[in-house]
């Protein structure tokens, strides 16, 4: 299956690391001219090194009027990707109203304002276009010290019902708008958090496919709702967990 970004704009925030990087570099490899948005100055600067067409805005999404600044000249965009998260975790008895409230400005807030921006472009050029929202399994099962985040059951499960509400209001738009959402992925954050084997057996236990996902599996899952290849779904939460949620 061959996919093609050549001519469209793309956006990808929390760009600097991860997943988001990865996305970015992929997006501008299929021919997208991207703009990567992070907080870390350092972080676009190698991500710019390493592919210099890449567009670096550096502000925190969690300011509501820095994104509207930031964004104000940034131009039509095709493609967004919503990637940035708070990952902080905490027990139940133990969240902050600190902790809970800069939880959900980012993973949830920011992206409906981002969302929000881009979008109005899109309905004012009559272009259409896809927006991804990066979830998690964790938005479909509990687990234990994961209230807020949980790569996130509380601000990840809001994120779900918040990509299909844009779903069902900006499909008549030739908007799409969907989520993917991951299990463990081996980001260097991912390895790091994750380097206690015995940790790995309890969770990698209750994946069929009995390991964690690589970073390509779910760009290449971002990739596939971001083009033509997709242009019927529209509204759905896909995970990408080896068979996680089905057991």
């Amino acid at each position: 299956m061959e996919i093609s970004f050549k001519g469209k704009r793309a956006v990808v925030t929390g760009a600097g690391k991860g997943i988001g990087r990865a996305t970015a570099l992929a997006l501008a490899q299929y021919g997208a001219k991207v703009t990567a948005i992070t907080r870390t100055q350092s972080d676009l600067d190698s991500l710019v090194e390493e592919c210099p067409s890449i567009v670096p805005v550096c502000f925190d999404l969690g300011e509501w009027e820095a994104t509207e600044a930031a964004l104000k000249d940034i131009g039509p965009i095709d493609l967004l990707v919503n990637n940035a998260a708070c990952a902080k975790l905490q027990p139940f008895l133990d969240v902050t109203p600190d902790q809970f409230d800069q939880s959900f400005t980012v993973n949830v807030k920011a992206v409906l304002h981002m969302s929000q921006l881009v979008a109005r472009g899109m309905i004012g050029r009559q272009s259409g276009g896809s927006i991804v929202n990066v979830s998690s399994q964790a938005s479909q099962c509990a687990l234990k010290n994961h209230t807020v985040y949980c790569e996130s059951c509380a601000t990840k499960a809001a994120l779900d019902m918040l990509t299909k509400v844009m779903a069902l209001e900006l499909g008549p738009h030739q908007i799409r708008v969907n989520s993917v959402n991951p299990t463990v992925v081996m980001t260097e954050m991912g390895r790091r958090g994750w380097s206690n084997p015995e940790t790995v057996k309890t969770m990698t236990s209750r994946i069929p496919l009995g390991r964690f996902a690589e970073v390509d599996e779910v760009v290449n899952t971002i990739l596939f709702l971001l083009s033509d290849k997709s242009t019927m779904t529209n509204g759905v939460s896909l995970p990408v967990d080896g068979g996680f949620l089905a057991c």
